[in-house]
């Protein structure tokens, strides 16, 4: 295989398609992925519930450069005692007052103790995050905003409401996609979690970004240009005909191939 810098990848058969995608799937979906990433923080509890909050805690900080990305998460999760289920179902207001420091880019302290409140409500009424944001249609779009409008059933300031992206008002929602590949794909590479049942990993979207959707689009699964959930639903259809099953492991390939910087062309024999 040719190295090829920041060139785009010549048209080429599905098949050689498919095969260069799973090679590069093969090789991003390793142990070396995660210490770099969000999903290093979840991978630190072994509690079922403690990787669901602190993995959906550090997905929803998930956006600018990586490396602030695992370092507040590791913030949040040592504001919470490093126990993140028992804080949010337990937590007082005498514990909650310190999470008021913290920042993250947009999400402040307010925002934080509000995740705290919609999480602590989710546990209780709603069977926890598996029990909504895992379970009932098959319609990731529909579960996703269902999700939303439960979690801010709680008294909540406005404004956090754009921690949690809808899909049906045409957002990517990148951050909770990313959330659910963790959770329900399969942990047999030793990165994602396979914790959730009731989902095939067959309905999972793509979690689109910058470095997916470039890498899509130099790869011609992605002809639309705005990175919104009408995107998601076509690069995501796209990958499906390479993979009907598992169509988000190439999140994998194109996600590293985009952080790498390093488009890879595709030649016959390849």
């Amino acid at each position: 295989m040719v190295r090829t810098p920041n060139a785009t990848p010549k048209p080429v058969t599905k098949k050689q398609l498919q095969s260069f995608l799973d090679t590069q799937a093969d090789f991003y979906e390793s142990s070396d992925f995660i210490a770099k990433d969000p999903i290093s923080i979840p991978k630190g509890f072994s509690r079922k519930e403690d990787i669901e909050i602190s993995g959906f805690l550090a997905a929803t900080i998930a956006w600018g450069n990586r490396t602030s990305i695992v370092k507040n998460a590791r913030r949040m999760m040592a504001l919470m005692h490093n126990q993140p289920h028992e804080f949010v179902i337990n937590a007082g207001d005498s514990d909650l007052k310190p999470l008021q420091q913290f920042v993250h880019r947009t999400f402040n302290g307010d925002d934080f103790i509000t995740f705290i409140h919609g999480l602590r409500h989710i546990y209780n009424n709603y069977g926890g995050l598996e029990g909504t944001l895992g379970s009932g249609t098959s319609d990731t779009r529909r579960r996703i905003s269902n999700f939303k409008q439960k979690f801010f059933e709680i008294e909540h300031l406005p404004r956090t409401q754009k921690h949690i992206s809808d899909p049906l008002k045409g957002s990517a929602a990148k951050r909770i996609n990313m959330f659910l590949r963790w959770m329900v794909r399969s942990d047999q590479k030793g990165v994602d979690f396979g914790l959730w049942k009731n989902i095939s990993p067959a309905h999972l979207m793509l979690p689109l970004d910058v470095h997916t959707g470039n890498q899509a689009r130099a790869l011609k699964l992605l002809k639309r240009k705005q990175n919104d959930w009408k995107a998601v639903e076509e690069v995501t259809g796209n990958l499906k005909k390479l993979n009907p099953h598992d169509p988000v492991k190439y999140d994998f390939a194109l996600f590293g191939l985009g952080v790498a910087g390093d488009s890879r062309k595709l030649e016959s024999g390849v």
